[in-house]
């Protein structure tokens, strides 16, 4: 082959590889376009629950479930004639009370427990926490009934105490949670903790729980959320005296039943969505601060695991 063959040769395979890097090019460009297509369809799919509450929440009566994202009749009214028509800051006041507690003392006791399970070697220690994991296999229907007669025992029916006195025996799945973070502590930093003096206790409050604070942080949100929603307790413990000792789910439905035409109502219930509207804002609240911590303690777990 001449030089001339040769550079010609040459020329067309450069010719199909720039093709070819510019057809990759395409390609990865198309897919980018269509993930972020992709993903913003499923943003727009969750977040429109919201849009269509906030957009309500700006409506008058009659156009409540009319589905339009814009109103029709801007009624920013509504936000101040919630407050007379419903007791919703009696609501709040009694969910941020049983939410904290219930979140303070669930995070304390199971991190408790889990220190002495991860720390302390004792016979049957293994086939003991076995049976507080096998607690996590009852549905919570079966242990309705004999947690609602041990309350009525203590004569606590129609307080708010059933709510959150249950978390001072801690739950099943933080305890696992939290030894799993206590196993990744060093054992030689207890060891020499206890050189120096430290009791049980202070092991606990000085070295292990601060050591563990993002797991701990978790625990807190997840018992905050699942006590801010507890219809079900609520509905069980709560109802039998007057709405203002209501929590926010309790006093959601209440405020349904209040304006539906079938009890007498007149269905009002844009003020039923200004006030589920507002019932969102702490729990929105507590996650953007505690966000930073579910991060960490989330990648901490999946690098222990």
């Amino acid at each position: 082959m001449t030089t001339v063959e040769e550079a010609a040769a040459r020329s067309a395979a450069g010719s199909h590889t720039g093709s070819g890097i510019q057809w990759w090019r395409i390609r990865a460009g198309v897919s980018e376009v269509l993930r972020w297509v992709l993903l913003l369809a499923l943003g727009i799919a969750f977040l429109y629950p919201l849009l269509w509450l906030l957009s309500a929440s700006f409506k008058p009566r009659g156009e409540v479930f009319d589905n339009a994202l814009i109103p029709k009749t801007f009624t920013p009214t509504n936000y101040v004639e919630v407050w007379d028509q419903l007791p919703l800051l009696a609501w709040l006041g009694n969910s941020v009370f049983i939410a904290l507690a219930a979140a303070f003392l669930m995070t304390i006791s199971s991190s408790m427990v889990a220190f002495g399970f991860a720390y302390f070697r004792f016979p049957g220690r293994n086939l003991l926490f076995g049976l507080v994991l096998a607690t996590m296999m009852l549905p919570g229907a079966v242990t309705l009934i004999p947690n609602y007669l041990i309350w009525k025992f203590f004569g606590a029916l129609g307080t708010n105490i059933p709510l959150w006195g249950g978390a001072l025996f801690g739950s099943a799945f933080y305890i696992f949670l939290m030894r799993q973070f206590y196993l990744g502590v060093p054992r030689e930093l207890f060891e020499a903790a206890r050189i120096d003096g430290c009791g049980y206790w202070a092991l606990f409050r000085r070295i292990a729980f601060p050591l563990t604070l993002p797991s701990a942080i978790i625990i807190f949100l997840f018992e905050f959320q699942a006590s801010w929603n507890n219809f079900t307790g609520a509905l069980i413990y709560l109802n039998f005296g007057t709405p203002e000792n209501f929590t926010v789910p309790l006093g959601i439905n209440y405020a349904m039943t209040k304006y539906s035409p079938t009890a007498g109502g007149q269905g009002d219930y844009q003020y039923v969505m200004v006030a589920a509207l507002l019932v969102t804002l702490p729990m929105l609240i507590l996650f953007a601060f505690g966000q930073k911590y579910f991060i960490k303690g989330i990648s901490a777990g999946g690098m222990k695991g």
